[in-house]
């Protein structure tokens, strides 16, 4: 059977501030890759958080999203190959100022977004935890060492800065899940709207790859660009950060990748989290 035609159409497209996200996608907004039959719009650059809301309402066409909120949109979305966060030791640290806190039912913990991979992660490794407070990721640092929040889960440059506040790691729930499944941890994804045509999907993949592919091959290029939406992040934190969330996952999910977030969805569903309907689809 021959693929379905690609419609040659501008596609919308969301994706994080993020240093992992724009050098993943600098070569694709900047012209710098061949993205054969498929065009984009100019990108909507939004907290994950967001994304993952505007995912629940199906507003963009292409987007960067957590693997929680997928678990929420499978109806809708298709997960893509590449461009995705995931791997070991890059996962989501609990963090108190109490370095024998233990997660209870009269705990208060904040959390860097409902729809996070992060919140999906504590509740699974704390089922019985008390409330949760949803808070700006690079704001829950000071909640915890200020007393706010008994503790908090912590992402993105946070986990290379938190001890510098006197703060504890209670459980680095990345290596939790490692631990557990011996799986890299499927933090965020891509994805595209699921009535897209097929070639059209393969086409996006395809192009995304490539503008990784690019970077990865120009050194030192997109510096400016990625530390333009860096929240002043210095080049030391910038560098780890890039080199902890994009590797080659990111390039391809492949077989290891694709079970870990099929697992990752497998368990959410059998603790409550996830609706029932559809399973994961998604392009190799």
């Amino acid at each position: 059977m021959n693929p379905a035609p690609v419609r040659d159409h501008a596609l919308s497209l969301g994706y994080s501030p993020c240093p992992n996200d724009t050098f993943i996608f600098y070569g694709l907004v900047h012209g710098l890759v061949d993205t054969g039959p498929v065009r984009f719009r100019d990108p909507v650059l939004a907290d994950v958080e967001q994304l993952n809301q505007w995912a629940m309402d199906g507003r963009l066409d292409v987007t960067k999203l957590s693997f929680h909120a997928l678990g929420h949109v499978l109806d809708r979305y298709v997960l893509l190959s590449a461009g995705a966060a995931l791997g070991r030791g890059c996962g989501p640290i609990l963090i108190s100022r109490d370095p024998g806190f233990t997660p209870g039912p009269s705990s208060r913990v904040a959390i860097p977004g409902r729809w996070t991979t992060a919140a999906l992660l504590l509740h699974l490794y704390a089922p019985g935890i008390g409330a949760t407070e949803v808070m700006r990721f690079d704001r829950i640092m000071d909640a915890v060492r200020q007393g706010r929040v008994d503790g908090g889960v912590i992402i993105h440059e946070s986990r290379f800065t938190y001890q510098d506040l006197g703060l504890h790691c209670i459980r680095d729930l990345g290596n939790w899940w490692e631990e557990e499944t011996g799986l890299p941890i499927p933090l965020g994804c891509i994805a595209a709207r699921a009535d897209l045509e097929q070639g059209t999907l393969r086409a996006v993949d395809d192009a995304i790859r490539a503008s990784l592919e690019w970077i990865r091959a120009h050194p030192g290029q997109g510096q400016d660009y990625i530390h333009a939406h860096a929240q002043e992040m210095d080049d030391q934190v910038l560098a780890s950060h890039i080199g902890l969330y994009v590797n080659d996952f990111s390039l391809r999910l492949g077989r290891e990748g694709l079970a870990a977030a099929r697992e990752l969805l497998r368990r959410g569903r059998a603790a409550g989290v996830f609706p029932e309907g559809p399973g994961l689809q998604w392009i190799e």
